[in-house]
């Protein structure tokens, strides 16, 4: 199975902190527009795949992700456009579907879902729906969703959504069936309810050592297996923040401001405490979840991630926090230009 390397992106909107202080804050529609432009420019340098995130919030500007990765679709000729993700529990599988599809044909056959809970319920009040319904809206809906995608007529019936009786779904997508990977945040839970349902999986690896997640890596191939999947049509993505400059000292002191207030914006909501230098440090390390420094230091420990997890696609998450638009696009170029390169030579030698 082919290795895949791609990037995701949340469009945050905070200020822009730097070394030197905090510039503006970035307007919704200019963090857009950045995003189209990045999506460009990782198609040019070779990336794989880009994810974007859906938020309904005033800190990040997709609310929408498939009309950003359709304005990005005319652009690209090759970088597959995923969901990161699709916060199916609150939305509709017949329109996720209609509207992926939709995307699917702009783009030419490179859409794919990447479907979660969320780590945010804004999305819940704001369309009507019940927390107490969380986890089974999550699991109804996906079984709909995956029934549409194989089926142009659908007949279903749950508990939480009006039935649907010999309805075509349309258009349909150019691809056979649009990809529908389930994101986690690393619950054996979701491990064994992928496996279950038959999806890829992606791990958002946000924080500790990246190595604890081959035992779920493992359980979930395990589960697969018995169920009688096809392991090779079940390949495994890890999501992780990261960040590229020339030198790791350079990325360290660019990267260090902006993650620091990301995570004291989310700090105040949840009780979380305050983020240090030494949290930092710990985190790049060789031990830590985070990818950050030269492109030879970010291959290096990309190679060892990937070869110790047995994955088959790696997304880095670029950026965390409101960073400069020229940085985050200089770091883009070193991942296509610098970093895949010794990653693929890596493991085709």
């Amino acid at each position: 199975m082919k290795l895949e390397i791609g990037m995701t992106s949340f469009a945050d909107t905070n200020e822009i902190h730097t070394e030197n202080g905090v510039q503006e804050k970035l307007s919704a529609d200019q963090r857009i527009r950045n995003i189209v432009e990045e999506i460009q420019l990782a198609d040019e340098v070779g990336l794989d795949i880009y994810g974007l995130g859906e938020h309904h919030r005033s800190d990040y500007a997709v609310s929408d992700p498939v009309t950003v990765l359709a304005a990005a679709a005319s652009l690209t000729q090759r970088i597959r456009l995923s969901s990161a993700v699709t916060v199916l529990s609150s939305d509709d599988p017949v329109r996720v579907y209609e509207r992926f599809a939709t995307l699917d044909a702009v783009s030419n056959g490179r859409a794919e879902i990447m479907v979660g809970r969320g780590s945010f319920i804004e999305s819940f009040p704001l369309f009507g729906y019940d927390l107490d319904d969380y986890d089974m809206l999550f699991v109804e809906k996906l079984e709909l969703l995956k029934q549409i995608n194989q089926h142009e007529i659908v007949s279903w019936q749950g508990s939480l959504r009006p039935a649907i009786d010999e309805r075509g779904v349309y258009p349909r997508a150019v691809q056979k069936e649009i990809p529908i990977w389930l994101a986690t945040g690393g619950t054996p839970e979701s491990s064994i309810r992928a496996a279950e349902f038959g999806l890829p999986i992606t791990y958002a690896i946000i924080g500790g050592n990246p190595r604890r997640f081959k035992r779920n890596i493992a359980m979930y191939r395990a589960v697969a297996e018995s169920r009688g999947f096809n392991l090779a049509d079940m390949p495994v993505a890890v999501h992780s923040w990261g960040y590229i400059a020339d030198t790791d000292e350079q990325a360290q002191q660019e990267f260090y401001t902006p993650t620091k207030i990301h995570h004291e914006i989310i700090a105040k909501e949840r009780n979380w405490p305050p983020y240090t230098e030494e949290h930092f440090q710990r985190e790049i390390s060789d031990q830590g979840a985070m990818f950050v420094g030269s492109p030879e230091t970010v291959a290096r420990k990309m190679i060892d991630i990937i070869e110790t997890l047995g994955i088959n696609r790696f997304m880095l998450h670029i950026p965390v926090g409101s960073m400069p638009h020229e940085r985050v696009m200089k770091a883009i170029k070193l991942y296509g230009k610098r970093v895949k390169p010794i990653v693929e030579d890596y493991f085709n030698n």
